[in-house]
């Protein structure tokens, strides 16, 4: 079994080589990506039962012995995301075919799209599976890599300008990192997390403490985690639609995934949960108070991307293994249920030319399909029951409320006004772009004039045809997110093995890449 698990990082680095090779070849680039990522998927789901049922898996590549050689580490929480992630990639790519049939590939030249593409998979992958902050920098760097050429396929002027932004972010969060990397393997003479863990008492409190946050810092940036957020609202939104769309479901969850490792393996006995309560409830609500804020729609859900990544570090600062689980859970329902809403938003964008709530008027009857496609996800996310967006909050409040102090109270009351506010800025753009016909009167004009200096508000685009390959894969992500609500039970309960677990994780890699407890 050990031996799948390199496959997850070396299947996409193939497929990558490939399709460059056959550039000029899209019908096969596009056989190729789908092949690679549905292996991917597979190889995880295997993997999945494995670790659940068994152990978590170690191997050292190469056969080179720990610290030296490369660790890579699979247990329930990576297996996970990695074929969540899996599914993700594929629906997206397919959402990507279609509109590149219908634009003649203007927008994702394919000579470059699907190998970049791929090799953005191998940097979340890597990132999933790193058993060692080394592996875990060069899986960001990866991603940094291939998110700059996605970020800016196109080549306009706000997608350049962006593009700058997003990497010198990128880059200065990357520099702290590998400082923190530098000063851990200076102190302790390893960077393998297992090790790390098991030699972390030998550190002065003040310099855990310093390294500690230094890493918490670095990885909030990544993960947009207010106040360090400001770079994600201008970032997504000029991008390509699938490109978004990958982007909001996945990328900053891997910032949230290299949180929560720290946090729970290498700093476990150095407490820091009152500051993440503090970060978690700003994070939510200023999220989502620049959500209610704005009048276009990609900008609107960047906005409550931001917000509903407090959720996670709410969980997280709790601290006790139904948080954890339930942080998890909440995790693959934002991945899949954020990814959904922006590829909805793609097929607004195309069918009524803009994406401005100001401007878009009467799609209701102009476009059911997208009306049903934008209003399940919609709901979900904001939390209505019976939607796995509402499982997933009323278990971190319920972990909240086990704890029960008064700072928990607070932070529970902090969500539930996040959430109401989430599905007040949704509901409002579907009653704005879906219910509101043309002939309007100018009384409900007036009740929204108040959003007209919001950014893009009047931001116009040429209307363009929808494929059917691009409904199918955004219904496709739909009937995920409902599936998500359908087997709930099964997932949570995974969730909630994989946050036990965490809680009492693995603390020692052999040399031979078996684990003992």
């Amino acid at each position: 079994m050990s031996a799948l698990v390199p496959l997850l990082v070396t299947l996409p680095l193939l497929g990558a080589a490939i399709t460059l090779i056959f550039g000029r070849r899209p019908r096969l680039q596009v056989a190729v990506s789908v092949a690679t990522l549905a292996l991917v998927l597979v190889i995880a789901a295997v993997l999945l039962v494995a670790v659940d049922q068994g152990t978590p898996i170690a191997v050292s590549v190469g056969g080179w012995p720990v610290p030296v050689g490369i660790v890579l580490y699979v247990d329930r929480l990576a297996a996970l995301l990695v074929m969540v992630s899996s599914v993700v990639l594929i629906a997206v790519l397919i959402f990507s075919v279609g509109q590149g049939a219908a634009d003649g590939d203007e927008e994702t030249p394919v000579s470059i799209f699907y190998p970049s593409y791929l090799i953005l998979g191998a940097g979340i992958f890597t990132a999933f599976i790193a058993g060692d902050l080394f592996n875990l920098y060069v899986g960001f760097e990866i991603l940094l890599v291939a998110s700059y050429v996605l970020i800016t396929l196109g080549s306009t002027e706000s997608r350049i300008r962006t593009g700058v932004v997003y990497i010198v972010v990128s880059l200065v969060s990357s520099i702290l990192f590998l400082s923190a990397i530098a000063a851990i393997y200076g102190s302790l003479g390893t960077v393998n997390m297992a090790q790390i863990a098991d030699r972390m008492t030998e550190m002065p409190d003040e310099v855990q403490l310093v390294l500690h946050l230094l890493l918490l810092v670095a990885f909030s940036i990544k993960a947009a985690v207010f106040p360090l957020s400001f770079w994600l609202p201008d970032s997504y939104p000029t991008a390509p639609a699938p490109v978004t769309a990958v982007f909001a479901g996945l990328l900053t969850k891997v910032g949230v995934y290299a949180i929560i490792r720290t946090e729970t393996q290498l700093f476990a006995d150095s407490d820091v949960n009152f500051l993440l309560m503090v970060i978690a409830l700003a994070t939510m609500i200023v999220g989502v108070l620049g959500a209610v804020a704005q009048a276009e729609l990609k900008r609107i859900l960047s906005f409550t991307l931001v917000s509903h990544v407090g959720y996670m570090i709410f969980g997280l600062a709790i601290a006790t293994p139904a948080a954890y689980g339930a942080t998890i859970y909440y995790m693959v329902h934002h991945i899949v249920v954020q990814t959904t809403l922006f590829l909805a938003i793609g097929l607004i964008e195309r069918r009524a030319g803009s994406t401005s709530i100001l401007r878009v008027k009467g799609l209701m009857r102009a476009a059911p399909v997208i009306a049903v496609l934008y209003f399940i996800p919609a709901v979900n996310l904001g939390g209505l029951p019976p939607f796995s967006g509402f499982i997933g909050k009323f278990a971190l409040f319920d972990a909240a409320a086990t704890v029960g102090t008064p700072v928990m109270m607070v932070l529970i009351v902090g969500g539930i006004v996040t959430s109401l506010l989430t599905l007040y800025a949704l509901m409002r753009a579907w009653n704005l772009a879906f219910w509101r016909e043309e002939d309007d009167s100018s009384e409900t004009e007036s009740r929204i004039a108040y959003l007209g200096n919001a950014p893009a508000a009047a931001v116009q685009t040429r209307r363009r045809a929808t494929s059917g390959i691009m409904t199918t894969a955004t219904a496709g992500m739909v009937g995920v997110t409902l599936a998500l609500t359908v087997f709930a039970g099964p997932l949570f309960d995974l969730c909630m093995r994989a946050g036990a677990a965490l809680a009492d994780p693995v603390m020692i890699v052999q040399l031979d890449g078996e684990v003992d407890e």
